[in-house]
């Protein structure tokens, strides 16, 4: 009986081994080389400031990944579930202000009064003041958007907007992480002619998007490749790229700009040393990829958030690496003193205030 058992599960594994090697790859793994992680010491030195931070309406929804304000205060979260949440300024009172149906991240409020929404499964959105919703783009180029992500509208109402991945959704990052294959684009949306164009291709997972100073650039995270780009608006650069910041500490997810002088930049977990090793092992990757997901690379249960100077100099390091901590933090914005940080897995929305 003993050897009809054993024999069983020396079959199990023999084919298990077998799938790992022989089993078509739902991923093309490039390979490539990272650079070396920087420590976590000095300007990003561990630290638990980030174990201040208040948790609002916990517990009412989960995975509110982007929070932005109103003139009134009002807190608006996009949650997991599909919903954009609204609660009063004191982050209570929760009522439901739309439902996109599908899942909605980036969040920002264009010039007329509307709610535009990057969401991930429906694209680019606009939603009216009584909540009902205006679909704007789902492609460019010919291209279907697999993982619309982030948003920002500039004062002359022209959209722009990452696909983080149009190979794959919302519930496939590990694969585009795995594969590294330059599957993100940055897109612009004009809604006086109601057309979409790609600006930027090529990006490693697009993620957070923002403006610079005066709306002359945008800043684009790279979670994939751990940096942030710059993509110039106007002057001699007008349409080219250049790295702003390079060797991230972490994964940059959400950036957010406050006006005076500071981008916030939220950081899902800082890097993996499993991971970063994997880089330039394309066929490992293929096979890590397969097995089950729970034995491949996981991000740190790590509160990170950075605030840099449009100099990329660190003005700001803010973390909290405890059981309790409010992470992963997926987006930061700044509302006089307050910031407010969204999740993705959270149920409920930070507010810290601004440590001096």
């Amino acid at each position: 009986m003993m050897k009809k058992v054993l024999l069983g599960i020396g079959l199990l594994l023999l084919l298990f081994v077998l799938y790992l090697l022989l089993w078509p790859a739902a991923i093309e793994p490039v390979a490539w080389e990272p650079p070396t992680a920087p420590e976590l010491t000095g300007e990003f030195a561990v630290n638990q400031e980030l174990a201040a931070m208040e948790w609002l309406g916990k517990g009412e929804a989960k995975g509110p990944e982007d929070i932005i304000l109103d003139e009134q205060g009002r807190i608006y979260g996009s949650f997991e579930d599909g919903k954009i949440r609204r609660f009063d300024p004191k982050g209570e009172n929760a009522e439901v202000f739309a439902d996109t149906k599908g899942r909605p991240l980036g969040l920002a409020w264009a010039p007329g009064g509307a709610l535009l929404v990057a969401d991930a499964k429906q694209g680019l959105l606009a939603l009216r003041r009584d909540g009902s919703i205006r679909e704007l783009a789902t492609s460019a180029n010919g291209i279907r958007f697999g993982f619309t992500n982030a948003v920002v509208v500039a004062s002359d109402n022209m959209v722009y907007f990452t696909d983080a991945s149009y190979r794959f959704g919302v519930n496939q990052v590990m694969a585009d992480i795995f594969e590294h294959g330059a599957n993100g684009r940055l897109l612009k949306y004009d809604p006086l002619s109601d057309t979409t164009t790609e600006l930027l291709g090529d990006l490693q997972f697009a993620n957070g998007v923002a403006f610079g100073p005066g709306e002359d650039y945008l800043l684009v995270a790279e979670t994939g490749a751990y940096r942030i780009m710059r993509y110039w608006l106007v002057g001699p650069k007008k349409g080219t790229a250049e790295v702003f910041m390079d060797n991230l500490p972490g994964l940059p997810d959400n950036i957010n700009y406050d006006g005076e002088g500071i981008f916030w930049v939220a950081l899902y977990t800082p890097r993996n040393a499993l991971l970063d090793w994997l880089a330039d092992k394309p066929k490992l990757r293929k096979i890590v990829h397969k097995i089950p997901s729970f034995l491949q690379p996981k991000p740190a249960h790590h509160g990170f958030v950075l605030g840099v100077s449009a100099k990329g100099d660190v003005l700001y390091n803010l973390q909290d690496d405890s059981k309790s901590a409010f992470a992963p933090v997926t987006s930061v914005r700044r509302y006089g003193q307050q910031l407010y940080m969204g999740s993705l897995t959270q149920a409920a929305i930070g507010r810290l205030a601004l440590p001096e």
